[in-house]
């Protein structure tokens, strides 16, 4: 692994753990490295990622002053030999009257036919917030008009939709209404996206308020969702018919320090997990308090999980936050994540590498953090 006070390496410089460490460690972290250097905004938050069909990994996140201003727009980056190329905005919030509103947590998706889509929300605020979505025909690097989606159906709110088995699918989402009530809920598709049926809300008899779900598969044909809380545990919810219906939510032994996640099946049937293995102080209850470190877990059965990485965990004023997760056709696991609200960093991950029993956590797996870029950003 590395060293705990490696020197400080260049940001986007891709860092293959092979340098840093004997062979003999087996570190499953093949790089790490910045999506960009330099942006022309202050702050950047809540990244997606897509392997395309034509095998291309792209990323998007949202850029603008500070989360919830008007400029607040979606970027998209394209991965090509090894690096990340300039990212250029894709979406807006501009409206036919001209009024402006922020955009929020872009959603990239490629079914296994049809366009790739990019689901994101516009409006002032969570509670107020409707979806969008637009598609492109030529791997991502030209996209149609945006399109608001019906009435009741907000799209994925944070993590990527599924394809079932049967051809639907389905997408991940949650609801926060006035007074900070939260819920989970699903929109699922039968038509390739044309239509949609929203659930009813997960039930929680525990008064758990839960966010931005996840969706997991099982060998037993049984879906998981594993979600972020408001009450120092993630939340659960399982799904016995394709995901029409859902179970009631409860607690799973991970913490929650109020930050979204991300999780993943892998291809060898292990559940993955991307998540900050903290809880927040009693004080700061449903706050969304310390963002750091983050960790990555794994399961066997989406109940008993084991920490098995630690990414990063140095003192960051904003932590690092708002994982997504996807496994790519080689086999190998990509991770990206908002880091200092300043940047996003791309860890490339081999699964095979990862512990498949009880095993130590491998601590500060991705390099000491670079140095602060040239530009000072807002915080």
């Amino acid at each position: 692994m590395l060293a705990r006070h490696a020197a400080p390496l260049a940001a986007a410089l891709i860092l293959p753990l092979a340098i840093a460490a004997p062979a003999a460690a087996q570190s499953p972290v093949l790089s790490a490295q910045f999506t960009f250097e330099h942006a022309p905004y202050a702050q950047v938050h809540a990244s997606t990622l897509v392997e395309t069909r034509a095998g291309t990994l792209l990323a998007a996140w949202f850029g603008g002053t500070h989360e919830k201003h008007p400029d607040v727009s979606i970027y998209l980056a394209r991965y090509q030999d090894g690096e990340w190329r300039p990212a250029r905005l894709v979406a807006d919030g501009v409206q036919p009257d001209g009024k402006r509103h922020p955009t929020w947590n872009p959603v990239l998706f490629q079914p296994k036919d049809g366009p790739l889509i990019l689901y994101y929300k516009v409006g002032p605020d969570p509670e107020t917030w409707w979806g969008m979505e637009m598609t492109s025909n030529d791997d991502g690097r030209t996209w149609s008009k945006p399109r608001r989606l019906p009435d009741g159906i907000l799209g994925p709110i944070k993590n990527k939709p599924v394809e079932l088995a049967d051809g639907s699918w389905l997408s991940p989402t949650s609801a926060e209404a006035p007074g900070r009530k939260w819920t989970l809920h699903f929109e699922r598709s039968a038509d390739r996206g044309r239509t949609w049926q929203a659930t009813a809300p997960v039930e929680s008899p525990e008064g758990i308020m839960a966010i931005q779900p996840s969706i997991l598969f099982h060998k037993d044909g049984q879906l998981q969702a594993i979600a972020r809380t408001r009450q120092g545990a993630l939340g659960v919810t399982w799904s016995k018919d394709g995901g029409r219906h859902w179970g009631p939510l409860m607690a799973v032994d991970l913490p929650s320090n109020n930050s979204g996640t991300d999780a993943v099946t892998l291809r060898d049937g292990r559940q993955l997990i991307v998540y900050n293995h903290t809880a927040h102080h009693p004080s700061r209850l449903g706050k969304g308090g310390v963002r750091y470190p983050i960790n990555v877990a794994l399961s066997d059965d989406g109940l008993s999980w084991r920490k098995v990485v630690t990414l990063e965990s140095a003192v960051l004023p904003a932590g690092y936050a708002y994982p997504a997760v996807i496994q790519t056709r080689d086999g190998r696991v990509h991770i990206s994540y908002t880091w200092d609200r300043r940047r996003i960093r791309h860890v490339v991950i081999d699964p095979a590498r990862l512990p498949r029993g009880d095993s130590a956590d491998t601590p500060l797996a991705v390099p000491a953090n670079p140095p602060p870029p040239a530009t000072v950003y807002v915080p």
